[in-house]
């Protein structure tokens, strides 16, 4: 048997682009197996995800000039086939994939290659849940996405009877996994920086707003709680490409996160959802819709509040009960820590060497 520390390692991720959860998640792999190289689809230079990896040796597939033409990868997806197909792994011992919208499977291996996949949730635009920009509501997508969804849900679920172990980031998607894929997932929750949020964060002062961290599109529920501010009456500050106050590095996340009196989050049915953990590590209560991965991370009347609706009412009522809480944020941070990078890296260490080892 080989050992990890001598197996020749590649891990493979959708596309880099933006810097969201998923791309933190292979920046921490990328920090654990650092020789490795990173094979994507296409990267967009100059855009958030591709500063975090401007030192790493990365390699995209050769229709990556075609995709990033005019933003034809959203369209073109159906080329999954052949930009994944394109890839030839059998010289590796050991290939991570961190995959969800543009699935990032099927590509070849040796007889002797192990495959692992860290699913952040199988395509969600495959399987009719929400998707961050809706494009769904216009009838000649709806025709387009009934004709290539088909054939793109078999090679989903094909490519994903290759893989030898799914790791889910959530309870949530290991569901989605076995519903969709028939296959077994153990879950290991994706990598916050809870030490360092902690840390930066120790000794901020409170201020009279909520805050909401999100990309500004329909699907995170930010209309709906715009709404709720202004016929309430409370203030509330959003962070995020195409926001108020834009996109923010992370110290000034972490800051706003730990100056708000609550942390507001709606998307419904969130595959993990690591903003509400950022939150709780900066001390930070939450409220939450009670659906999708948020249930995993929220203890409701400890570290937020799980809401049934989104509606003025549910948020009013909801307002109401949080500000009667007095909130422990010694109990915030303890939960957050079960999040944790150092927790991430410790089980998927363990994971690969148990399951990992090639002869």
């Amino acid at each position: 048997m080989k050992h990890i520390a001598n197996q020749k390692i590649a891990l493979v991720h959708d596309y880099i682009k933006e810097f969201g959860g998923a791309e933190r998640v292979l920046k921490t792999l990328s920090e654990m197996y650092p020789k490795a190289p990173i094979y994507t689809a296409f990267r967009v230079r100059g855009s958030t995800g591709d500063k975090e990896f401007k030192n790493k040796k990365i390699i995209e597939s050769w229709l990556a000039p075609l995709l990033k033409i005019w933003r034809l990868y959203s369209p073109l997806r159906f080329l999954a086939p052949l930009i994944w197909g394109s890839f030839d792994f059998s010289k590796y011992d050991l290939v991570i994939t961190s995959c969800s919208w543009y699935i990032a499977r099927g590509f070849k291996i040796g007889p002797n290659t192990r495959v692992i996949a860290y699913c952040h949730t199988p395509p969600r635009w495959l399987y009719g849940y929400e998707t961050s920009v809706g494009l769904t509501r216009y009838w000649p997508v709806k025709i387009y996405a009934a004709i290539v969804g088909h054939f793109m849900r078999m090679y989903d679920f094909n490519s994903a009877q290759k893989v030898d172990y799914f790791i889910a980031n959530s309870k949530n998607v290991a569901k989605r996994i076995e519903k969709f894929y028939r296959r077994d997932a153990t879950v290991i929750y994706p990598p916050v920086d809870v030490g360092e949020i902690i840390r930066e964060t120790k000794d901020v002062k409170k201020e009279d707003y909520y805050f909401i961290a999100s990309r500004q599109v329909g699907a995170k529920g930010i209309e709906d709680a715009l709404k709720a501010s202004r016929q309430i009456g409370f203030k509330l500050k959003i962070a995020g490409e195409g926001s108020s106050l834009g996109a923010v590095d992370d110290k000034k996340l972490w800051e706003l996160y730990a100056k708000a009196k609550g942390f507001i989050a709606l998307a419904r049915d969130e595959d993990f959802g690591m903003t509400v953990v950022e939150a709780q590590a900066a001390g930070t209560p939450v409220i939450a819709f009670n659906g999708g991965g948020f249930k995993e991370s929220i203890i409701d009347g400890v570290t937020g509040i799980l809401i049934n609706g989104t509606d003025e009412k549910t948020l009013k009522t909801a307002v109401k009960r949080f500000e009667s809480i007095k909130w422990d944020k010694e109990k915030l941070i303890a939960n957050a820590k079960k999040f944790s990078k150092e927790r991430f890296k410790k089980e998927m260490l363990s994971f690969i060497n148990k399951y990992a080892r090639t002869s």
